[in-house]
């Protein structure tokens, strides 16, 4: 990602993070209404799930310019999300939810540009722990052929 793309995302989730509880709220909302077949995948009690959604968030932004940080945790993150019924056809959804959320809550101040540059960040999030779900798979394979 170059500088440019990375203060723009700096710059749009600063604007939203004192918001971060309501973002979370939103985001699920939104998920749940649009996609309830994703609902059975997350617990009744969901407040522990939006401190982990915004935790996450936190880290991505915290180690944007060290990427290399972050590889070994979302891969971890995706060797995880196998176990709650996760689907890599379920990343898309969750990427169009969140900058839907975000975008509104913003308001004025977001721009096409960073419905754009959030897209991209995301794929990149989600490649990663989708590599994590296809290694917690074969390993699952694995265990299960012997």
């Amino acid at each position: 990602m170059d500088q440019a793309l990375i203060e723009r995302l700096e710059n749009s989730f600063n604007l939203l993070a004192p918001r971060g509880p309501e973002l979370v709220d939103r985001f699920y909302a939104h998920l749940f209404s649009k996609n309830p077949g994703v609902r059975p995948m997350f617990p009744e009690e969901m407040s522990g799930q939006k401190k982990k959604l915004l935790a996450s968030l936190v880290l991505v932004m915290q180690n944007i310019r060290k990427p290399e940080k972050l590889q070994q945790p979302l891969i971890e993150m995706g060797r995880r999300h196998v176990g709650y019924g996760t689907k890599p056809e379920h990343y898309p959804i969750v990427r169009d939810t969140l900058v839907q959320v975000m975008s509104e809550m913003a308001g004025d101040q977001w721009a096409d540009q960073l419905t754009e540059d959030w897209n991209a960040a995301l794929n990149v999030v989600a490649g990663i722990m989708i590599e994590g779900h296809k290694l917690e798979e074969k390993q699952s394979q694995t265990q299960t052929a012997s």
